[in-house]
């Protein structure tokens, strides 16, 4: 199973937020490549990074900071965050980004996704962020009324890397990651899953781990990596045990 270290970005800065609200940001440091490293020196392989300023704007808003982000780490860097059309997805992967996660365009234009999915196979995650069940858009100030199953069905045959699914009732706050909605995400559809909201510590991951067979690709953690009650390299460790 994959641990993906969360480098979210607002104004050019490591911040984490509280359930998704931008005026309850936490800043973690002002040099995103440098946090980057850090994470590949632990060991990561693989990162998240949000333009949480994008999600909201409808368009890239920290480009230079993602794009030292993808010079300074050595693996593979997933992106979303405001990329809605084409152009956004063509010019993200010619940066060097290796995936591209697509979350209010996935509702509102899903033709858009599966188009990109065909174009750029192996390229393209679907974030499926829900509150009390229902897929949130817009930097998850608004909520629709679609399940998080019937989105994430929307794209079984379209050819998509993996799901991403966030409880945004528990992103940020340490409240454990939400095993059972996850697992069961993981089990009624055919795309893997990565579980991204609430990390706490590395019962987490070893938790995740056990259903890696079921379905489960990856889980994203940032809060408890900042707060130092989750040790990457631990949680790497965890995560590659058999």
């Amino acid at each position: 199973m994959i641990v993906f270290p969360a480098i979210d970005l607002k104004g050019g800065d490591v911040v984490r937020l509280a359930e998704g609200d931008m005026n309850r940001a936490t800043v973690y440091g002002d040099d995103p490549a440098a946090q980057a490293k850090l994470f590949a020196q632990a060991g990561a392989e693989h990162l998240h990074v949000v333009d949480l300023d994008g999600s909201f704007a409808g368009s890239a808003q920290n480009r230079e900071a993602v794009e030292a982000i993808v010079a300074a780490f050595p693996g593979y860097v997933q992106l979303g965050g405001g990329i809605r059309t084409p152009v956004d997805v063509e010019s993200w992967f010619e940066a060097g980004v290796a995936r591209i996660v697509i979350g209010t365009a996935a509702l509102k234009d899903p033709q858009f996704v599966k188009d990109m999915a065909r174009e750029y196979e192996g390229g393209i995650v679907v974030a499926v962020d829900a509150r009390d069940g229902m897929v949130a858009t817009d930097g998850w100030a608004e909520v629709s009324d679609v399940s998080i199953v019937d989105m994430a069905r929307r794209f079984e045959d379209a050819g998509v890397a993996a799901l991403l699914f966030t409880d945004i009732g528990r992103d940020g706050l340490l409240k454990g990651v939400n095993i059972d909605a996850t697992v069961d995400l993981a089990r009624q559809v055919d795309i893997p899953v990565i579980a991204s909201g609430g990390v706490k510590g590395v019962d987490d991951i070893h938790v995740l781990s056990l259903y890696a067979r079921e379905g489960i690709e990856g889980v994203i953690t940032g809060r408890a990596l900042y707060d130092g009650r989750l040790d990457l390299a631990a949680a790497l460790a965890v995560a590659g045990r058999p």
